[in-house]
């Protein structure tokens, strides 16, 4: 059910995008815009995860610099039966996740310091598992091309007075107006749709994979009380990755929540906590894994921020936890 309403969803995005141009009337303006999407569609294929990993500054991780963190999404791609992604570390205090890629065969995993040093071990587990949820579900190349054609509609409408003006375009100068205020909220709310869509299929997917749901209900609590407090500038500059992350990362305080990409976080608690309930979650190896020290929720007195465990330049070791 949830692939065809994500389908659906699609089906709707594109439609508006052909409806647009068809209601303009400047075939001028959609030739361009359709040869336009269709090139960031390529690139966007090609090279989504570079570019989002390096806006937000990621450094990879190996089995050297982070034993616990790697080995952990090493087991777990095991456990959801997918090849080992690449692993990533974010310097940012708020803790969240994301995963990207085009595929499984070419897919990143990426958590923040703050998610690796304020959460417990089977709490970090539900997270990387819902990460590695979407890869497997492809979710990270459904959201890519979903942006996509939002950008193109978005940039359509820009377009409008353009080639929205000619004798063909039966909506005349208020028809056009309203076509440009209107188009890129309805690609938004369908974008909105598909992400919510997704992340519960990722959350029930995911406690499957780590074979604990109430670690994966703790750490989306956790998560999400921490991202009202702690800011994380480059999502807040970058609001358009947001849809990426297990929570979203930003404030609220631009009207981010009526605009929230993310299904209501006490529902989907409540949904994990039914699964528990239920006995689901627990049929995999990744049930037997052995409890760990919980990683400290503060830095100890006198100790480093956390933050990137070498510094640039520097051999200076930082505090990182169990997770460094």
């Amino acid at each position: 059910m949830n692939y065809f309403r994500t389908g659906l969803l699609l089906a709707a995005m594109t439609g508006l995008f052909l409806a647009i141009g068809y209601l303009l009337g400047g075939t001028g303006g959609m030739a361009i815009a359709f040869v336009v999407a269709l090139a960031m569609n390529v690139f966007s294929y090609w090279n989504s995860d570079k570019m989002v990993l390096r806006m937000y500054g990621a450094q990879e991780a190996s089995e050297g610099s982070h034993p616990a963190y790697f080995r952990m999404v090493r087991d777990l791609a095991h456990n959801a039966g997918l090849p080992m992604p690449k692993v990533y570390v974010i310097d940012d205090d708020q803790p969240n996740a994301f995963a990207t890629g085009r595929n499984p065969e070419n897919a990143a995993v990426a958590a923040t310091t703050g998610l690796l040093r304020r959460l417990d071990e089977d709490e970090v587990a539900g997270v990387m598992a819902h990460e590695l949820a979407h890869v497997k579900n492809r979710d990270t190349l459904i959201m890519t091309v979903t942006a996509t054609i939002a950008g193109a509609v978005s940039m359509l409408a820009n377009f409008a007075f353009i080639f929205g003006r000619g004798r063909d375009n039966p909506l005349g100068f208020i028809g056009t107006l309203a076509i440009m205020i209107l188009a890129p909220i309805g690609a938004m709310l369908v974008q909105m749709a598909i992400s919510r869509t997704r992340e519960y299929a990722a959350d029930r997917m995911g406690a499957e994979i780590s074979g604990n749901p109430m670690g994966l209900a703790s750490a989306l609590q956790k998560i999400s009380a921490h991202a009202h407090s702690i800011e994380n500038v480059t999502a807040e500059r970058n609001p358009a990755t947001a849809h990426m992350f297990i929570i979203n990362p930003l404030s609220g305080a631009r009207m981010d929540k009526l605009f929230s990409t993310h299904p209501n976080t006490e529902h989907r608690i409540a949904a994990l906590v039914e699964m528990a309930n239920d006995g689901r979650g627990r049929t995999r190896e990744a049930a037997h894994r052995p409890a760990t020290s919980h990683v400290r929720d503060e830095p100890r007195a006198g100790a480093s921020p956390p933050g990137p465990w070498t510094q640039a330049g520097s051999s200076k070791k930082q505090d990182s936890g169990p997770w460094g």
